[in-house]
């Protein structure tokens, strides 16, 4: 057989890390290894009634069919009666398009405005996705280490520093996957000083886990700080994280009537319009009772805090507490150096996660692959109890080392 014939963008790209890890958890368990999986970064609840049955209502009613490019009205009204209730940002319902996902609605708008050799400002740590979408769109990652003196967050004095003739973008996530990190109105609006002076930088808001907050208060949003970037900004957004609906496949864009219908035209040729029946559902979340919202995120907040405390308390390693989202992302830089019972030296996060999963079965996914190291991130998307476990089996897993 003759070899496969790939595109050279598909060689310039790898798979996801995180999903290289639940994989290699899930081969493990088949095996017959007792496993912690604290990998995946999907709610654990069920997506609320109100929703679901929505999605009944709609199919009852015969909504089966393809709908509008863009989205169904009654979708796009939600999510500009959403935009202005809960961000105060006012958007007309063709400056809104539905996408299949939040990831769909990134890698779309990159695809509408990104030539080869175009720079796109990430800040790391970063989702594991974002370098390898801006690779896949014939585009540069520039990728700027954000420690976690800084909170893990973008100083202006290193967007300045890092803004070149060709960059396109800033990609702004908040709160981050994996850190949790969010900005607060003072550090958008220090941003949006530097921005000022660039005007061909647009910028692009990750907005997946803005309720998915701890402090009580609503996530702050760049064009709140920063009005007059309106129209260089695409506001990225979906219900996956906030309403347990990973499954159903919707996010959407906000912006600029030009970009939109540039991707009306782009996703018009490649995906085509989104699942009737999620609208529909998204809608119904959008619109319905948030009283999930709320009763998830306590639940989150007291994972967090248990989970962090016990972490502390095992030598070696440390976690800053997360302002949002639901991850922890653990420094394992007092671990590198030591020898396994094996005799094996830890270099690097990566053995370390390595270890932890071959000798107590606990799967993490290791922080070289967030642009960020010595560090790994685990999930707290499950219950106190595979949390407690967890951290038990960490702590049992660094005890053996000398």
């Amino acid at each position: 057989m003759s070899t496969p014939q790939l595109a050279a963008r598909l060689r310039r790209i790898k798979p996801s890390p995180s999903t290289f890890a639940a994989d290699r958890a899930s081969e493990l368990r088949r095996q017959g290894k007792s496993i912690v999986n604290l990998v995946v970064g999907e709610p654990d609840f069920d997506t609320p009634a109100h929703i679901r049955e929505a999605a009944v209502e709609a199919m009852n009613k015969g909504q089966t069919r393809y709908t509008l490019m863009a989205g169904t009205v009654e979708v796009r009204q939600a999510i500009v009666a959403k935009l202005q209730r809960e961000n105060g940002l006012h958007y007309e319902m063709d400056e809104i398009i539905v996408t299949s996902g939040a990831k769909s609605a990134i890698f779309s708008a990159f695809a509408i405005t990104i030539e080869a050799g175009d720079e796109v400002i990430i800040p790391a740590p970063y989702w594991v996705s974002y370098p390898d979408m801006v690779l896949a769109c014939d585009g540069t990652p520039v990728t700027v280490v954000c420690p976690e003196a800084n909170g893990f967050k973008l100083t202006p004095e290193q967007l300045e520093a890092s803004i070149t003739p060709r960059t396109r973008w800033l990609l702004i996530n908040s709160p981050s996957n994996p850190t949790g990190a969010s900005y607060t109105m003072d550090e958008y609006q220090a941003l949006a000083q530097v921005l000022d002076r660039h005007p061909d930088v647009m910028v692009m808001t990750d907005d997946i886990y803005e309720h998915i907050r701890f402090d009580g208060q609503r996530t702050p949003h760049l064009l709140q700080a920063a009005p007059q970037l309106r129209d260089r900004t695409l506001v990225i957004n979906g219900v996956s994280k906030t309403y347990a609906m990973t499954g159903w496949r919707i996010g959407y864009i906000a912006g600029r009537r030009e970009y939109i219908k540039a991707l009306d035209t782009l996703l018009s040729q490649s995906t085509g319009s989104c699942c009737a029946i999620s609208q529909a559902a998204c809608a119904a979340a959008f619109n319905g009772d948030q009283s999930f919202v709320t009763e998830s995120v306590a639940v989150y907040k007291q994972r967090r805090d248990h989970t962090v405390q016990a972490l502390n308390a095992i030598d070696g390693i440390s976690c800053r507490l997360p302002e949002g989202a639901f991850y922890l992302y653990v420094n394992c830089s007092g671990l590198l150096g030591s020898k396994t019972p094996d005799g094996k030296v830890l270099k690097e996060d990566t053995d370390v996660v390595m270890y932890l999963l071959e000798s107590e079965g606990v799967a993490v996914v290791a922080g070289t692959a967030y642009g960020l190291a010595p560090y790994f991130r685990m999930s707290i998307a499950t219950s106190i109890d595979i949390l407690d476990e967890g951290c038990k089996r960490i702590a049992r897993a660094v005890a053996q080392l000398v």
